[in-house]
């Protein structure tokens, strides 16, 4: 297959030569020599250890022969856990058994069925036995690759020439130039060659849903476990849209998690939808928390519904959709079952917005606390119709704006026809088929016993870190010293039910029992309250690393502001995820390694002895002080600390978020009429001494958190409101702090004053 071709075949032989016969020893490389010879490349390992470390290291491995008699164990351990190993991440790898001692009747079953052959070094020639192995290989490689990565590999292969989009065909257009072929070398010509048009018919149609594209979405929905599933290859963003666009129309009533992506209040300005919000919990880090059960519930959201003035008598209240993040930007994952019986009381179609979570169901540390729980053949068609959104690229392995859409049909179901009404209003006829493909090979590489691998790494990997970080938080803590920490239960109970500090909890429990990771009521760590049992759970990959500074009695007398820590760490070479006032996100996805974390260790224990030095800024935030050399000049990084901590206290940054966030604007009207408004110019730009009691025309979105302050056609409430609050006590900060500016979609800022756009009066 096309593997073969462009990477070579290589298989691994575990054999511990030097304890064996010169006999077995000259049979095995007389047959790496013929192997070689059919250009398969023979790596050796002569240890369990080493062979499960080669499993790991290497998956282009494509084939293992396996010495039945390693380490010459009666037991024949090391060779079953190297065979263990290997099926743990690759079910259908083919390994060929040997021994020098052992008959194929002393083999156990559960071992034979594992294998693929058990070959005789003695018996059979070194070319017979090399021919069994490659043509293994190639039935290996030949149902390796999923259906739409197969065929777009295959044509890529063919090198005919092209008479149709795009204009670049195949990357020659960009060899006829210096700065084309420059961008040709970097990026390579498999990447151009399956850049192709919509009239290759021989990939299918993404918006027709056919051939080897159409096979992919099967595909996935059996990976995912969906009826239906749709490639989307302009994000998460765009695969909200589609689904709002099909199930709701104007003036229907959308339940709506107060947390939302910005995507979902695009989605409800299209489609006309008259949102009435859900309200998340949240803490005294600023954390976003779950919306609580209790206003799931028919009767808080036919309260709610009785209490939204865009919700008039000629409006028909029932809701027609509901949408709930999951999990959220910070890692509070929901009880799926629990969202679905309490919200179907009150509508039949549900959509999760799991952006950030697409890899939840291929671990049983997440089991029923994602969108496509279980088995779709168990889902009933009086059960509530559920969507997905996945961002495969976020959490996963796929391109940059590839996207998944699941679908599990039961009441008030959106059929295919229908719903590819919508798909095509928002999909592109000219699709990136190196995107789609990417979502191919993530379905593929989550398909089977490979999925939970993956999954496993990342949350070991994840618990590594978080059990040295308290670790450390509790050694400094001893000596009378701050430290870092991550928020996390503080203690966990153990098998037997006692309670023990998670620093010194079994790590493979902690990676491996759910209970540890789940909100109790009243818990202090989390600082949701008296939240149902069993409701939430944290997700252990996204770790917010906290600072000092605030605990649940507000702010301290000593604090580290987030905001330095995140420039000091991307000074480092080392990007965060999400930076808040005193917690900075990190995300432990598949693509992490100990080498990875190890060094932001190191950096957060340098960022420690140059705060306790009061190491000079222009040493290790020299573009900070680059930005502003008057602002910072002389200033060490100590200094800055405290000078930015005292400021947030006086303008009471944090308090004024939490105030912000807690109260819901009142809606002067939808944002569909806030845009239509928009669109005709019916506004004006003013400053937050102008904007009390006026109503927006566009959203105002800080990050963070980055969920909605107020949306498009709400109020921005009085002039000592904490909306408004909120937003004055961000410009003063912004004033004060050059380089430490907040990112507040809605806002334009000139001259250091906060502008947003209103209606007319």
């Amino acid at each position: 297959m096309i593997i073969s071709k462009t990477k070579g075949k290589r298989i691994l032989l575990v054999h511990d030569l030097c304890d064996h016969n010169t006999l077995d020893e000259s049979a095995l490389d007389k047959l790496s020599n013929v192997l070689g010879e059919h250009e398969i490349e023979v790596l050796t390992a002569t240890t369990a250890f080493d062979a499960e470390m080669m499993i790991v290291a290497d998956p282009m491995i494509q084939a293992i022969l396996l010495d039945w008699d390693l380490a010459e164990d009666n037991t024949h351990q090391a060779a079953k856990d190297v065979l263990n190993k290997l099926r743990s991440r690759a079910e259908n790898v083919p390994v060929f058994l040997f021994a020098d001692r052992a008959d194929v009747a002393d083999i156990p079953l559960e071992v034979l069925k594992e294998t693929s052959d058990f070959i005789w070094l003695y018996e059979d020639t070194a070319n017979f036995i090399a021919g069994r192995i490659e043509a293994a290989i190639d039935t290996y490689l030949k149902n390796l690759l999923p259906p739409m990565f197969k065929a777009l590999a295959k044509f890529s292969q063919v090198h005919e020439y092209s008479w149709h989009t795009p204009g670049h065909t195949g990357g020659t257009a960009f060899m006829k130039a210096p700065a084309g072929r420059a961008y040709f070398d970097f990026f390579g010509e498999n990447l151009f060659r399956s850049d192709l048009s919509i009239s290759v018919g021989e990939l299918g149609s993404l918006l027709d849903h056919s051939g080897p594209i159409g096979a992919s979405e099967k595909y996935a929905a059996k990976v995912f476990g969906a009826h239906r599933t749709y490639h989307v290859t302009n994000g998460s963003s765009t695969s909200n849209r589609v689904i709002f666009m099909a199930c709701v129309t104007h003036n229907q009533v959308a339940l709506c998690d107060r947390n939302c992506h910005k995507s979902i209040e695009q989605a409800m300005t299209m489609s006309g939808a008259i949102p009435n919000y859900m309200m998340p919990l949240r803490n005294f880090y600023g954390i976003i928390g779950p919306i609580p059960p209790q206003a799931l519930q028919a009767e808080a959201i036919k309260k709610t519904i009785s209490e939204n003035s865009l919700i008039t008598k000629d409006i028909d209240s029932t809701p027609v959709h509901a949408i709930v993040t999951n999990s959220t930007y910070d890692g509070l994952c929901y009880n799926a079952r629990r969202v679905e019986e309490l919200l179907g009381q009150s509508v039949d179609r549900m959509h999760f917005d799991e952006a950030w979570y697409g890899y939840a169901r291929f671990n049983p540390i997440y089991k029923d606390r994602f969108a496509m729980y279980g088995n779709p053949a168990d889902h009933k068609p009086t059960d509530m119709t559920v969507f997905a959104t996945q961002s495969t690229h976020k959490l996963l392995a796929a391109l940059s704006q590839a996207s998944f859409i699941h679908i599990r049909e039961g009441k008030k179901n959106v059929d295919h026809s229908r719903f590819n009404e919508s798909f095509m209003m928002q999909a592109s006829t000219s699709p990136n088929y190196p995107i789609i493909a990417s979502n191919d090979i993530t379905a593929a590489m989550m398909d089977g016993k490979g999925g939970k691998a993956l999954t496993d790494e990342s949350i070991h990997e994840a618990v590594a870190f978080r059990q040295l970080m308290a670790k450390l938080n509790a050694d400094f803590a001893d000596q009378g010293e701050w430290f870092f920490n991550c928020w996390q239960p503080d203690f966990v109970k153990d098998t037997e039910g006692k309670k023990i500090a998670f620093r010194l909890a079994n790590p493979e429990y902690l990676a491996t029992e759910p209970e540890c990771w789940v909100l109790h009521p009243n818990d202090a760590w989390h600082g949701f309250g008296d939240i149902e049992d069993g409701y939430c759970m944290l997700d252990p990959i996204k770790v917010s690393i906290t600072t000092p500074g605030i605990g649940p009695d507000g702010l301290g007398k000593m604090g580290v502001p987030a905001s330095i820590l995140s420039a000091y760490l991307t000074a480092n070479g080392i990007i965060p995820e999400k930076t808040t006032d005193f917690t900075v996100l990190m995300l432990f996805s598949i693509g992490i390694t100990k080498g990875k974390w190890g060094t932001l260790i190191d950096t957060l224990i340098k960022f420690k002895e140059d705060y306790d030095n009061n190491t000079a800024l222009e040493e290790v935030l020299p573009d900070v002080v680059k930005a502003a050399p008057q602002r910072y000049a002389g200033m060490g990084l100590r200094d800055l600390c405290e000078e930015m901590f005292a400021a947030m206290k006086e303008l009471k940054t944090t308090e004024f978020m939490s105030e912000g966030f807690a109260v819901l604007p009142h809606p002067d009207m939808s944002p569909a009429a806030a845009y239509e408004q928009l669109v005709l110019d019916n506004v004006e730009k003013v400053d937050l001494d102008g904007v009390a009691e006026r109503t927006l025309a566009t959203g105002i979105v800080p990050y963070p958190p980055g969920i909605p302050l107020i949306m498009p056609g709400e109020n921005a409430g009085p002039a000592d409101g904490p909306a408004l609050g909120y937003l004055k006590a961000l410009e003063g900060f912004d004033r004060q702090f050059p380089a430490f500016e907040h990112d507040s979609h809605g806002v334009e800022v000139e001259n250091g004053k906060y502008y947003v756009t209103v209606l007319k009066k």
